[in-house]
């Protein structure tokens, strides 16, 4: 997996990217950055306003995300606004745009209000840092502003995303037999399966811990993520494992999610101060799906998940123990929410705009309901909604993102 992905000629750093290939939020529509753009002033202003405040993108693709935040932090291009674009007005006192009251800057002109000295905006367009982090060449088109790196910074005060990234972090797959958990080894020009090894005692104990699907239904099946699983099948399980937990069927497959895990708390160690998020489909233990959910993905279509560099190669994420093993890092408790609920806090409304407004303004009608389709799309529980937000702060006390 790891060589059909990120190794000489694999599948994210070589030809047009994944945009090419499937749809992601950030392709979907720019409410999704804009909501961000809000997330990105709570967090800065959290923080006091650092004379530094980095925007790390892991797993950047070509620079989509960034590109975006660019523009509504105003380091190129107008700001964004507010306005009307499918989202909610907003509340008294919040920002209206990304220029923002930063660090005290002493004017060197005007009058002092008594005790105080008199100071200027600073706008957040002065100092924030973009940084994509991506194994790619960097596109010839991305605006200078952008850093272009392959490792994830140290010393990060601000906001680190991943979207749509820990799904693709290589892991290993098991199958369940009587004797236990064996990892599946694959042909990577067929993609062939067959059963090998024992799974090591690090993995077992993983699995063991972390991939339980009978506290559920009995069918594993899961419905968030946008991207499909193999379907599950239903089963009587009735043996006990070590944890006293029933064992799974015999022939369950599992997707060994250490290295995910690994993965994150890796990626929030690197965050001096600040938030960490990621936004990915996957499923809590409870609702592990049965037959496991790796697949592939060419061209706008799902296709047999062959190691080859030719597709996507992708499984749903174990988001609770992603977040677990982010919270050990970070030390301070962590939000898990459907994105869902996560846009709708920020501001995505999706309503349908008023009647009136068609024989008012008939084009601003019609773009007031393109946008309300957008975030419909964005915020679809069955589609993109149904993606898990997972947010990690890290030295730094944010109000809960939630406004229920």
């Amino acid at each position: 997996m790891s060589a059909a992905l990120y190794g000489p000629g694999g599948f994210f750093v070589s030809g047009p990217g994944p945009a090419a290939h499937f749809r992601t939020s950030v392709h979907a529509s720019p409410v999704f950055s804009t909501c961000l753009s809000r997330l990105l002033l709570a967090v800065d202003t959290a923080l006091g306003h650092p004379s530094r405040f980095d925007v790390v993108d892991i797993g950047a693709g070509r620079g989509e995300l960034l590109r975006s935040l660019s523009v509504a932090v105003g380091v190129s291009g107008e700001p964004t606004r507010s306005g009307r674009s499918g989202l909610i007005p907003p509340r008294a006192g919040s920002p209206e745009t990304l220029t923002t009251t930063a660090a005290a800057r002493t004017s060197p002109s005007g009058p002092a209000s008594a005790g105080s000295l008199s100071t200027v905006p600073v706008p957040l367009a002065e100092r924030v840092r973009l940084v994509a982090v991506e194994k790619a060449p960097r596109p010839d088109d991305l605006p200078v502003e952008i850093e272009w790196v392959e490792e994830i910074p140290d010393g990060v005060t601000g906001l680190l995303v991943a979207t749509e990234w820990l799904d693709n972090v290589p892991l290993d797959l098991a199958a369940y037999s009587p004797g236990g958990w064996h990892y599946l080894v694959v042909d990577p020009a067929t993609g062939e399966e067959s059963t090998g090894d024992p799974v090591c005692a690090e993995d077992a104990d993983w699995l063991d811990r972390w991939w339980s699907s009978t506290e559920g239904d009995g069918t594993g099946a899961t419905t968030a993520g946008f991207r499909a699983a193999r379907p599950a099948e239903g089963s009587s399980l009735t043996a006990r494992s070590r944890s006293g937990r029933p064992e799974p069927p015999t022939g369950a497959r599992a997707e060994i999610g250490r290295t995910r895990d690994e993965a994150w708390a890796a990626a929030v160690a690197h965050l001096d101060r600040g938030l960490a998020l990621t936004v990915d489909y996957g499923h809590l233990r409870g609702g592990r799906p049965i037959d496991g959910s790796l697949t592939g993905y060419r061209g706008g279509r799902q296709v047999p998940p062959v190691p080859d560099g030719s597709c996507d190669v992708t499984a749903h994420v174990a988001m609770d123990s992603v977040a677990s093993a982010g919270e050990r890092v970070a030390r301070c408790a962590y939000t898990l929410v459907s994105q869902r609920e996560g846009l709708r806090a920020l501001g995505a409304d999706g309503g349908r705009p008023p009647l009136s407004l068609a024989s008012r303004d008939p084009a601003g009608y019609l773009r007031a309901l393109a946008a309300a389709s957008a975030v419909a799309e964005l915020t679809d529980p069955a589609g993109l909604g149904g993606h898990w937000w997972l947010l990690q702060p890290v030295g730094v006390a944010l109000d809960p993102l939630m406004a229920r």
